[in-house]
């Protein structure tokens, strides 16, 4: 089918006498645009010859202090009518339904490294996560005391209390027999994995991690919405 395409400005307009230069190599309606905008006088003609490869035309229409509407052709072929399935959009990734379904959830980041902390914590936050953070187990577990979280990332060696018996203290805390506790370590052999589930995990994630794993793994269990109620558990505080 022929196509036509129009662009339309209020500009500063064309004389009549010059529009039959415009199209040509290296013209300008006048001397002084070049000094004044710039350019070579080679869009126009670079138009003209696209439209013509394209089985079109091209032209204009102008009045001086009015403005300009520029038009070209083409011929262009009728595409196969696609199925719905095709045209549909592609699923969201995980950051991105993280943000439109789990925005301002609570998550605890345990790690005794600061850089590991900050790093975590920024990257969690890009969805709209609230994040807090813990440097050791024994921290970790006054933080579930004083608040409620959907989903606590712990790592596993750190000092005064290592992330599983943190894991078992806190599961023995009201509320958090169910929310999600995953651990982060760089120790990602088997037996390291069993030891992670004996002590009451829920899931693994090994470092370094990868952005994509991360999130995907929050997903999982942030849509099984075992969270519990965004209040302090009752037994305490910090």
């Amino acid at each position: 089918m022929l196509v036509r395409f129009e662009v339309e400005d209020t500009g500063v307009g064309i004389p009549a006498e010059t529009l039959s230069r415009l199209f040509k190599d290296f013209e300008q309606a006048d001397n002084s645009i070049t000094r004044q905008y710039g350019g070579t006088g080679l869009g126009l003609a670079i138009t003209r010859r696209l439209a013509q490869l394209m089985g079109g035309e091209v032209g204009l229409r102008s009045t001086a202090g009015v403005g300009s509407t520029f038009w070209f052709t083409a011929r262009l072929k009728k595409a196969e009518r696609q199925d719905a399935a095709a045209l549909a959009p592609a699923p969201a990734d995980p950051e991105q339904q993280i943000g439109g379904r789990h925005r301002g959830r609570r998550v605890l980041i345990v790690d005794d490294e600061p850089v590991n902390l900050e790093v975590a914590k920024f990257i969690l936050e890009e969805p709209g996560l609230q994040i807090t953070t813990a440097m050791d187990g024994a921290e970790a577990v006054r933080c579930a005391q004083a608040s409620a979280y959907a989903v606590i990332l712990m790592d596993m060696q750190m000092p005064k209390l290592d992330g599983l018996e943190a894991t078992r203290k806190i599961r023995a805390l009201p509320g958090y027999a169910q929310v999600p506790i995953l651990a982060m370590t760089a120790n990602a052999f088997a037996e390291d994995r069993a030891r992670c589930f004996d002590a009451g995990m829920s899931d693994f994630i090994a470092k370094p991690f990868d952005n994509e794993v991360l999130f995907s793994t929050l997903l999982k269990w942030l849509d099984q919405d075992a969270a519990p109620a965004e209040s302090p558990p009752d037994g305490g505080g910090v």
